[in-house]
């Protein structure tokens, strides 16, 4: 017999009553019945249940085991006793009359418990991560990873794509976030970076004539963490491809993309194709975010007409300004006092003024309002905006967002670049708070049409929008003859329930219509020469048409174990202040690095 197993811990069943076999693991729990030991042993497979009593010669040296210690059990294996079987386990007919014991390793008193599903501290968590690992919940998190992953492979390589590792030291590059440096002992003072995105290497080759690549491609971005963003690295999907339009990528990534959600969401609906397609600026107005979340069916409505001229002076004065709008976010069901002062206080938690409001109510019915009349009928307004528009404007708001009694209307008013995220956490909170959101499917949708550039107030200059490779809408010519603010690019991303997972582009392929979009943002041409001088060159040489994307595995995994939180599915992520607190990192270099590095610390002041 083997030196420790002749079977797993999950594959023992019923036609293996009556054989000898032996099982290792870990003490998953330890249960004393009556001077009856039972042990669950648990393994990467599963959990048998191990039964040891006074009359067996491992019964003394059980006595002594406890959680996570790690053993080997021989024995027989039985038939439970009737009515003590267990369905929702899959060994959970049989069970292991234990003859004899060995202990392969004790464990110390546990900082966490591997039993059950206790919430503990981030710190605990991640310092002992190992044990974290083996609670059932993060460790089948682990498992979806490895099977989506091996999805993804199959999926693209059918669909005719090629896998390349791109480098990892490479040069640095404005992606949009600060780049990781690594210090150069062969080049004094000068740096490699790691890539915040293999962008430009997969451009490359596309130049290199390898028409479609793929890759799980590693990524780093010295970035603030927060729940849907990993501190420093992350995965992605990363796909190119030659001679395409964004239509051809659309068909070609979405089968892949919804394959994965249908393969492993549980059962629950995904968006069946073609996804709806929303322009980024129709996003920001009807959701207040280019990721909305498309279960919650409140779209929000300019109702700015209606307050124009009102008697609800502080609106009206806005309206003054053409720039400014005023924005209804419907409520169904909300039409409560106690909500809208819920809701009024959340914004004022959130650095607002506060949220208008009105709460609609049947006139004949209300016997708590002034207005109320058992010979009246329709429909009434009541708060401090309806008092003071009056009731004929109330109606016509009511009318536009197809209200009815109960429900309430919450306003936002103001210049909409300016409010749109905040009306759009608004929306989020609203139908949230009043169970509006259906939370037992994926809804996935293609945002398109992002803006080329935008303006960057901190620093009063044109930036880039979303990815300075893309290509504008209209060519060089738009870049050369229209108001940069107002070119639209080939950009889209997929939105799946509030979370942007995955993002990209047509790469603007020609080398003069590459130099100006990165005029109009500040940079001259010298500059994307020394920064970018590969793909520049490249460009001069036959550079095909050709676009790709690029899909947040990480994100796309946290969906689909239904989790809030990337760090629940990565294998050792650090804590929230970009810390590995298991491995100790970053750590102080020692002098001799540095002198090998020719670097020195000048670290601030504490």
């Amino acid at each position: 017999m083997h030196a420790f197993r002749s079977h797993t811990c999950g594959e023992l069943r019923t036609d293996h009553i009556g054989q000898t076999v032996r099982l290792s693991g870990w003490c998953h729990r330890i249960r004393d019945h009556g001077g009856v030991l039972f042990i669950d042993l648990r393994d990467h497979y599963g959990l048998t249940q191990c039964v040891v009593d006074p009359d067996s010669a491992a019964f003394k040296l059980a006595e002594t085991f406890r959680s996570e210690w790690v053993v080997r059990l021989d024995g027989e294996v039985r038939h439970r006793p009737e009515g003590t079987d267990n369905e929702d386990m899959a060994t959970g007919r049989v069970e292991l009359y234990v003859r004899e014991a060995e202990v392969l390793g004790q464990a110390a008193e546990l900082p966490m418990p591997v039993f059950g599903e206790q919430d503990y501290p981030e710190e605990t968590r991640l310092k002992y991560r190992f044990l974290d690992l083996r609670r059932e919940r993060i460790h089948n998190n682990i498992l979806l990873r490895g099977k989506v992953i091996d999805a993804m492979r199959l999926q693209m390589k059918a669909a005719g794509f090629n896998e390349f590792q791109t480098p990892i030291l490479t040069a640095s590059s404005p992606e949009g976030a600060r780049d990781f440096l690594v210090p150069s002992r062969i080049h004094p003072g000068k740096f490699y970076a790691l890539p915040q995105a293999p962008q430009q290497y997969k451009q490359l080759l596309m130049m290199a004539g390898f028409d479609r690549y793929f890759q799980i491609a590693p990524c780093f971005r010295d970035e603030d963490p927060r729940a849907d963003r990993l501190p420093g690295e992350f995965y992605q999907l990363d796909v190119e491809m030659s001679f395409v339009t964004q239509d051809d990528i659309f068909a070609t990534m979405e089968p892949v993309i919804r394959s994965i959600f249908e393969q492993f969401g549980g059962g629950k609906p995904v968006t069946p194709s073609p996804w709806r397609r929303i322009p980024y600026a129709e996003a920001m107005r009807k959701y207040g975010s280019d990721k909305p979340d498309l279960r919650n069916p409140i779209v929000m409505q300019d109702v700015s007409e209606h307050f124009r001229g009102s008697g609800f002076k502080i609106f009206a004065r806005l309206l003054e300004s053409e720039k400014n709008q005023v924005w209804a976010i419907p409520a169904s069901g909300g039409g409560q006092r106690t909500f809208a002062d819920r809701m009024n206080s959340w914004a004022q938690g959130e650095g607002q003024p506060g949220l208008g409001y009105i709460l609609f109510f049947d006139r004949a019915k209300d016997e708590t309002s002034l207005q109320a009349d058992k010979n009246a009928s329709g429909i009434g307004g009541r708060g401090p905006l309806a008092n003071n528009i009056g009731p004929e404007r109330v109606e016509a708001i009511r009318a536009q967002l197809g209200l009815k009694a109960g429900d309430a209307a919450f306003f936002v008013a103001g210049d909409p670049d300016k409010f749109a995220r905040f009306a759009g956490m608004a929306r989020t909170k609203v139908g949230e708070d009043l169970n509006l959101v259906d939370r037992d499917r994926f809804e996935l949708a293609w945002v398109v049409d992002f803006p080329m550039f935008e303006y960057n107030e901190d620093d009063k200059k044109i930036d880039f929008g979303h990815n300075p490779f893309s290509m504008p809408q209209g060519g060089l010519e738009a870049l050369q003859t229209l108001d940069p603010l107002t070119i639209k690019a080939f950009q889209y991303d997929i939105s799946c329930n509030g979370f942007e997972i995955a993002s990209g582009g047509i790469r603007n392929h020609k080398p003069e219509a590459m130099v100006k979009a990165f005029e109009i943002a500040g940079y001259g041409e010298e500059t994307v020469v020394e920064r970018f001088g590969g793909m520049y060159r490249a460009f001069h040489y036959g550079a095909p048409p050709h676009g790709g994307m690029a899909a947040g595995v990480d994100r796309i995994i946290m969906l689909l174990a239904g989790e809030q939180n990337l760090r629940e599915v990565a294998l050792f992520p650090m804590n929230q202040r970009a810390e590995d607190i298991l491995m100790g990192a970053p750590a102080p270099a020692t002098p001799k690095q540095l002198r090998e590095l020719h670097l020195r610390v000048n670290a601030p002041e504490k």
